[in-house]
């Protein structure tokens, strides 16, 4: 028995799940680029602690550098987003 191919659906102008997540992925990774600054100049700064036996100074000093590092790009990605969807 031979089926007959199927006739392709008419597209859906509704957005569905795929455009909603085209749509926030840009703003999850802000989260994600916040937090891996923060944890690589911590981990930065452990290592020099363990080798110059200065704890927790440098720690102190990577989370430090990697809030601020990780809070200037948050907010400079998340400005340039924001004229990129008034422009749309």
């Amino acid at each position: 028995m031979a089926t007959e191919p199927k006739e392709p659906r008419p597209r859906d102008d509704t957005p569905g799940l795929d455009h909603v997540y085209r749509n926030v992925a840009p703003y999850l990774t802000l989260g994600i680029q916040l937090a891996a600054a923060v944890v690589f100049f911590f981990l930065i700064g452990w290592w020099l602690d363990t080798r110059l036996d200065t704890s927790p100074t440098f720690k102190l000093i990577g989370l430090f550098l990697g809030f601020l590092g990780g809070m200037i790009k948050f907010f400079r990605s998340a400005a340039e987003m924001s004229k990129k969807d008034k422009s749309l």
